[in-house]
Formats: C-alpha cells, structure tokens, sequence
C-alpha cells in the first residue's frame, strides 16, 4: 500500500509549525500505524533528515502516550483504540493522511507529534490516590463491594490518559479524565476518606493547568480509546458540589 502523508513539524515549542509531505510506499495493510511511521523515520534517517519525532511506548493500547490527531479525529478513524492500534487496513491504497499533535494550551507542543502531558500528572498528583496504612493483606471479603460498583469503578480506572478527550472538545476540557480519577475512588469504600478533597483539590488543579469547560457535547466519551462513559462527568460534578456545600471552611 502507498500513501500520502501530512505531516506536522515543530521545532520545539512556541516555535511556528507546517503540514509537510512524505511519500510512503510498500506498506502492509497489517502494519500499525506507528509501525507506518518507523519505515517513514527510517527513510528520512537514510536520506539524512531529521525523524519525526512521536511519543510510544507498549504499543498495545495502554499506556496511552501515541496520541495524535489523524484526518482530523483523536487517535484516528478506529472507534475504541489508540494510534498504536490503528493499522494501516483501515485506510485505502493511495489515501493521503494527515497527522497532526493534540491542540490544548494545556498540552504543549514538545517536538513535532510529541506533546506535554504532564498536566494530567499534577492533576493525578493533587488527589489521586488514598493516604493510608496497608499493612498485611486484608481478608478477601473483609470489604464488601457490590458487583456493580466493582465494574463501574473498574471501568473508571481503565482510563489510560492518553488526552483524546481534551483534543475532541471544543473547550479542550478534562472534565472525562478527572472524572474517571476522581470516580475510581469515590465508589470504593477505600476511597471515601478522603473523598470531599479529592474532588476540590483535582478540579482546582484542573483549573489551574487551563484546561476549558465541559462543553457537553460528548465528543470526549465518543474519541476515548477506553469508551470512558459520561456517567464519570455526572459523578464528578456531584462529587465536587457536594464537597464544596459540606466541606469544613466552605459552609
């Protein structure tokens, strides 16, 4: 298969960038497309040009960090998987793509399809997580969960963070990814201590990375390569009202 590629290019951040053509030939339709582009870098590195540079790591969809945009859709055409999932079957024989890094001013442009993302750290970083003594390991049934909050809050922490729902909203808001940190604890009888905080303390870091409002379109839930459900937004704002009229200093 042989394609046309678009590529962004960035030196660095702040730095002006353009779409720039690649021609890519001889691609088998079961290659992934990172795989794609590790042919593309290996031509440039023969000619002597510079690689694109692009962030991967397990290339199995779940760490998360290959996001990019691809004709204009979070992680491409392929509903329910990141890039590194995507392969090249999903496009036709002489199709021209055009690939281009998240637009948030919360993840900066690094290099070219590379972008910042740690501000999902420091979100995680300002409540997400327990602050208690583990000890041995508790008995299996010493605390009773219901099957459904299991699933609801296993399904909350299959977020893998990648930002695809910051980069389908039009407001470029986080509200599904804080929402799905802020749920996967919330739920669970472990979680409930420090419950009132974590919401304040994540949407005030929220606030402060720049992220926009959720826009309430539902984009975000539609791109996300772990199909996290909107249900985490609803739970987040109830969270977040309900820690903000009973918090200690707030009443």
């Amino acid at each position: 298969m042989n394609f046309t590629l678009k590529v962004w290019r960035q030196k660095k951040t702040g730095a002006p960038g353009k779409l720039v053509e690649y021609k890519v030939t001889g691609i088998s339709p079961g290659q992934s497309f990172l795989e794609m582009f590790d042919v593309l870098n290996g031509e440039l590195t023969k000619k002597g040009e510079e690689i694109i540079a692009f962030d991967h790591d397990c290339r199995e969809g779940i760490c998360g960090s290959c996001s990019m945009f691809v004709n204009g859709r979070p992680h491409g055409p392929q509903t329910g998987a990141a890039v590194c999932m995507l392969h090249m079957r999903s496009f036709k024989d002489g199709d021209t793509i055009v690939v281009e890094p998240w637009r948030a001013r919360a993840f900066p442009i690094i290099k070219d399809l590379s972008t910042d993302r740690t501000a999902f750290d420091r979100i995680v970083q300002a409540g997400g997580y327990i602050s208690v003594n583990t000890g041995s390991a508790p008995d299996a049934n010493e605390i009773p969960v219901a099957r459904d909050v299991q699933e609801a809050a296993m399904d909350a922490a299959s977020c893998i963070a990648c930002g695809a729902c910051v980069a389908a909203c039009k407001n470029a808001s986080a509200m599904l990814f804080v929402g799905a940190m802020v749920s996967r604890f919330a739920l669970l009888p472990q979680g409930q201590p420090e419950r009132k905080q974590r919401a304040e303390r994540m949407v005030a870091q929220m606030d402060a990375e720049g992220f926009g409002a959720c826009s309430f379109i539902g984009a975000c839930s539609v791109e996300c390569p772990a199909s996290i459900s909107l249900d985490n937004i609803a739970r987040l704002n109830r969270e977040y009202l309900g820690a903000k009229l009973t918090s200690p200093g707030n009443t």
